[in-house]
């Protein structure tokens, strides 16, 4: 997804620091981008239901609401994307952000130019998915995409796929049987500046196999190739050889 089209989206930043807000608004708005302000959690959830952002800043340290816990209940109601913006760099406080369905995080203090690239690039990895396979893709009595409809089927039941689980999907069925690198899923997902990053695709791997396979210990269907990367089953060539 072009700049251009980036343009006007809006963004709700949620920081308890005036100047912070100020910074942030300055920066946002000189890329073209519209800013929302809240300052405090419940104000944030009214923010969000009011003004439907594309995308949403959210301080681990609020007043009066803890950030993880906003976003527990942002995640309740909404998939809008979330990065979180925290002064702690500890690796539990980032895991724990993904697990509670931020799609990324940013440790103060950080650029201006860090802080624009991290909001295009989720914006663009939640928002585009083009070319490759087109219409109802059966990999077997169970399992069901349709990558025109953003639609994935579990057992005739439509299943609740988060952005970048979706994304991450895709880009393992568009290359059914073949083996991607962790680099590669980084690069195509979240974009070439998380190339070292690689617990994203382990955290989000994990995500999916919880949502589709039978027994996630024991995969079917995402498979784990040591030291080099992950392989969906060529369920194509299954299909040929019944």
């Amino acid at each position: 997804m072009s700049d251009i089209v980036l343009k006007n989206r809006r963004i709700l930043v949620v920081d308890d620091e005036e100047r912070m807000v100020r910074f942030i608004r300055l920066n946002l708005e000189h890329d073209g981008f519209r800013v929302v302000e809240a300052f405090r959690g419940n104000q944030a959830m009214d923010r969000l239901r009011s003004t439907m952002p594309d995308l949403i800043l959210l301080d681990v340290m609020l007043p009066d609401i803890d950030g993880f816990e906003v976003l527990k209940m942002i995640r309740e109601v909404s998939h809008v994307p979330v990065i979180m913006l925290t002064a702690k760099g500890e690796e539990d406080d980032r895991v724990r952000g993904l697990e509670l369905g931020a799609d990324d995080y940013v440790t103060k203090p950080f650029s201006p130019r860090e802080l624009v690239g991290r909001v295009k690039a989720v914006l663009r990895r939640t928002e585009s998915t083009s070319g490759g396979t087109h219409g109802l893709i059966e990999v077997d009595e169970r399992l069901k995409f349709d990558f025109d409809r953003h639609e994935v089927w579990l057992e005739g039941k439509l299943i609740n796929l988060r952005p970048t689980e979706y994304r991450l999907l895709y880009h393992l069925v568009q290359n059914a049987g073949w083996v991607i690198s962790h680099d590669q899923l980084l690069a195509n997902v979240w974009g070439y500046e998380y190339r070292d990053e690689p617990h994203y695709v382990r955290l989000y791997i994990n995500y999916l196999r919880q949502k589709l396979e039978k027994d996630p210990a024991n995969p079917q269907y995402i498979l784990t190739e040591r030291g080099v990367g992950y392989r969906f089953i060529d369920f194509n060539r299954k299909k040929s050889e019944k």
